[in-house]
């Protein structure tokens, strides 16, 4: 009761900055129910799409297999990703030409190899194809090369051999991840560093009289109508998207733009701050994840000697447990922290497709795989009913 109250009351904390923020109202609702009611109007928008989707969740978890929001990205980032590879349509309305090809990666490369002469390539085709946006080949590759790391690394693990106390002959295993935090570290410094976004463009337009915090360029400035920082903290913090946004703006004048301004010393400082930062939060992240879901040592050893289990070689003994356990969990915590955040962070700046970030694309690939586990684990327990109180289902 309490869980669902506080996601409530988040929903509505979350939705009236956006408004502020992002989300402007239209002129024709301003006009009928005022700037005031125009607004009310669209949190209360947020709050019932938020409820639904807080609902299905539910509905999910109960009665069907993962979690409902899990899905929900999963399906989002999914569909994203097939239609920046695969969209046939022209970037721009109009008709298809070699200046407005097909808009999805494999589509574009065909259309333009077929319809640009060698020289044409040459002098800039090859360019289009590989590395200038949108859905440049680099992104395709950037996404597959972040699918099979992430599968990689969630097969991998150390597995710890365990012994029944009771039952002479019962052996089995505990696994421990090298992805031992999973992508929950990756989802709060990305969502962290939203919000540092979101408040900053807050108080640089709607709360510019705000005492220090107000229109202050060093906490960050927007471009009129942008919600892209082009300068102070939140420039920083601020998400690279692609090869074409950091670094052919400092090698190529053509890219001059997305430097808004700035020098290629500092573009380059910017990659350096955003990595150092989100890689230190993600740690930091993981460690009070592990600590607060009862996966780290103490729990952990507590589960096992609850299940009747023990180490071979050791006495059956918590303390025992927790100690051969805090040779493995604190670091596996930290470098699974570390290698999350540094294969989000390999995808922001190589780009993917589909306008997706990095860190949709590693959380979309850990919840097929968690949901796949989840899949199994459902039908070996029909299978083997006696499975069902060894995973603490019954």
């Amino acid at each position: 009761g309490v869980q669902k109250v506080v996601i409530m009351l988040m929903i509505i904390v979350e939705a009236i900055p956006q408004v502020f923020g992002y989300l402007s109202p239209s002129h024709s609702l301003i006009n009928m129910l005022g700037g005031t009611g125009a607004r009310a109007v669209i949190i209360a928008q947020l709050f019932m799409g938020g409820f639904i989707v807080f609902w299905m969740d539910e509905l999910i978890s109960k009665w069907g297999i993962g979690s409902g929001v899990s899905l929900f990205i999963a399906a989002g980032v999914s569909e994203a990703i097939i239609t920046g590879t695969f969209n046939w349509f022209p970037q721009t309305s109009g008709a298809m030409s070699v200046t407005n090809p097909p808009a999805g990666t494999l589509p574009k490369t065909i259309y333009l190899i077929s319809n640009m002469s060698l020289g044409d390539l040459v002098g800039g085709g090859f360019e289009r194809i590989f590395i200038s946006p949108p859905n440049p080949v680099i992104a395709l590759i950037g996404t597959v090369v972040i699918f099979f790391g992430v599968v990689y690394a969630e097969s991998s693990k150390v597995e710890l051999p365990l012994t029944h106390a009771r039952v002479r002959g019962a052996r089995g295993r505990y696994p421990l991840r090298l992805m031992y935090a999973s992508n929950i570290p990756v989802i709060l410094m990305a969502a962290l560093l939203a919000n540092v976004n979101m408040f900053a463009l807050i108080f640089w337009g709607r709360l510019s009289n705000f005492p220090i915090l107000g229109h202050a360029w060093w906490l960050g400035k927007y471009a009129p109508g942008s919600t892209q920082p082009v300068a102070g903290l939140a420039w920083y913090l601020y998400s690279p998207r692609g090869l074409h946004t950091w670094l052919f703006p400092m090698i190529d004048s053509r890219y001059a733009g997305y430097l808004a301004g700035h020098a290629p010393w500092q573009m380059m400082l910017k990659i350096l701050v955003y990595g150092i930062i989100f890689v230190i939060g993600a740690i930091f992240f993981g460690k009070f994840w592990i600590e607060t879901t009862n996966m780290g040592p103490e729990a952990v050893a507590r589960q096992i000697e609850g299940s009747g289990m023990q180490i071979p070689g050791f006495r059956r003994d918590p303390r025992i447990l927790k100690k051969v356990l805090y040779r493995y969990i604190p670091a596996l915590t930290i470098l699974s922290s570390a290698l999350v955040a540094l294969l989000a962070l390999f995808a922001n700046l190589i780009g993917t497709v589909g306008s997706t970030s990095g860190t949709g694309v590693l959380l979309t690939v850990g919840i097929v795989i968690r949901l796949y586990e989840q899949i199994a684990k459902e039908q070996a327990m029909e299978m083997h009913p006696v499975l069902r109180k060894f995973l603490g289902v019954e």
